[in-house]
């Protein structure tokens, strides 16, 4: 069944149902049909895929453009950006102590990756790490004193730029952005 709507408008979109089409009509006393709720039109909670794609480059774009410019603050620093993520997830933990898998969690590098980090890192006397007293095949990470001293250090001017940067959004647009960052990682 086709709408009348123009070319690529909700109405001009065909109905789908589950294959039972039959058992997704109710009868009504008038001897008619009318679809049940669950099968509803095609775009009903679907997205217009041109806007849907123009708003995901968008997105990527800006994000890459931010993260080109706030990488700089991370030049002639002790750490890189990515042992800064490292000890950004662990001084926020409990007695500044992280999972080593919530530290993968929260890196944009592979588990192996991270895992060579923190190494590096350990070595570097910035974190200790230990087997997990609850989970025999995981480890602790914790932050030292250094690691810690070095990344409030690193985080103050990294804070500044970041808050720089997203000055150009007022209060509003930033919950708002806050919202639907959320929603899209599926966190609302």
């Amino acid at each position: 069944m086709q709408g009348q709507g123009p070319v690529g408008s909700l109405s001009d979109r065909p109905l789908l149902c589950a294959p039972r089409a039959p058992a997704n009509f109710t009868r009504l006393e008038t001897g008619t049909f009318r679809q049940k709720e669950h099968c509803r039109l095609y775009a009903e909670g679907m997205t217009d895929r041109r806007l849907a794609v123009q708003a995901w480059e968008s997105l990527f774009r800006a994000q890459h453009e931010v993260f080109e410019d706030i990488r700089s603050d991370f030049d002639g620093t002790e750490l890189t950006q990515a042992e800064y993520d490292v000890l950004l997830t662990v001084t926020r933990a409990p007695r500044m102590t992280a999972r080593l898998r919530d530290v993968t969690g929260n890196m944009l590098i592979s588990q192996p990756s991270v895992s060579r980090l923190v190494e590096k890192m350990v070595t570097r006397g910035l974190l200790t790490k230990c087997a997990d007293p609850e989970d025999g095949r995981g480890s602790l990470v914790t932050a030292t004193e250094n690691g810690a001293v070095v990344f409030r250090r690193i985080a103050a001017s990294h804070g500044r730029s970041i808050a720089d940067r997203m000055a150009r959004l007022d209060t509003a647009e930033l919950q708002q952005l806050h919202a639907l960052t959320a929603k899209l990682r599926g966190r609302t």
